[in-house]
């Protein structure tokens, strides 16, 4: 593995810690990954209070056609949880940062919600590193009433449950449409049991706040500035992204591709899995980037 300048003299390195998981070393905020595979560089980002697991089977799905990398967001899962830093160009930096400490010079980056956002932000601030950007279910263009609900339904989550059962019942109502998998995926990896025996959320609260703060700072500018390829997907049942959010992106960009999915809603990844790994591969270089 490679390694770049961390905030002081030493290089940022790269460790294992565990659960077929990495963490960089020595940057100004950590961060931890999966990574696997072989072949072109993929960064994958996951939405606000997710973590890396929920891209299993999109890794799974692009198989040995890419090197996949799905990150733990800062504030989330098992990187850094600063007191502050959540805009959109504090996610960016880690992205460049993990591809510094790993040596690779471009990587195509596609996330969703959150993630999304940042994919074109990376795309647009360093067209030097991200070779293409895959937007899942997110755009500029999101209603402040949308973020509002979104800010309510993400504070309630943060609470003790009794048990790892009680955690599936509670993500079971609260994504309906997810595969069952994914929901044993989210409570596997997005919890922690406490001294008193109960369970919490790994994501911090704070960090939630802030990073959804940072939605209403919209990016449209950089968004019409991404030079590189961009694929965009929304579910027809999104919640988070209307039909009038989505046309406006649309109208903007109208050389990109853009992909509905019927009966998805704002999960993708974690409802057509196989589809968004199709997408993924369509903006790599060689055999994988024909598909129809």
């Amino acid at each position: 593995m490679g390694s770049g300048p961390g905030p002081g003299s030493g290089p940022i390195s790269v460790v294992g810690i565990g659960d077929g998981l990495s963490r960089t070393r020595g940057a100004a905020v950590d961060v931890a990954f999966r990574m696997r595979g072989s072949g072109p560089a993929v960064v994958l980002l996951h939405g606000t209070s997710a973590n890396h697991a929920v891209w299993e089977p999109v890794g799974d799905a692009l198989g040995g056609r890419a090197t996949v990398i799905a990150l733990d967001q800062r504030g989330h899962g098992r990187s850094d949880k600063p007191a502050h830093g959540y805009t959109g160009d504090d996610f960016v930096s880690d992205v460049i940062t993990v591809l510094d400490a790993l040596g690779l010079p471009t990587a195509l980056v596609a996330g969703h919600s959150l993630g999304g956002r940042n994919a074109w932000l990376a795309a647009a601030r360093h067209p030097d590193r991200v070779s293409g950007a895959v937007v899942v279910d997110y755009t500029p263009f999101v209603e402040p009433a949308v973020l509002d609900e979104l800010e309510v339904r993400v504070a309630g989550g943060f609470r003790g449950f009794g048990s790892p059962a009680e955690i599936e019942h509670y993500l079971r109502g609260r994504y309906r449409l997810i595969l069952p998998g994914a929901v044993s995926r989210r409570a596997r990896w997005g919890y922690h049991r406490q001294s008193d025996g109960s369970w919490e959320p790994l994501a911090s609260a704070e960090a939630m706040t802030q990073l959804i703060e940072g939605f209403r700072t919209p990016y449209a500018d950089e968004f019409a500035q991404v030079a590189t390829p961009m694929t965009h997907l929304r579910g027809k049942r999104s919640t988070i992204v209307s039909e009038a959010a989505w046309d406006r992106a649309v109208a903007l960009r109208g050389d990109d591709r853009w992909v509905v999915i019927d009966e998805a809603d704002h999960y993708i990844p974690e409802e057509r899995p196989e589809l968004v790994a199709d997408e993924i591969a369509r903006l790599l270089p060689g055999p994988s980037s024909s598909t129809p």
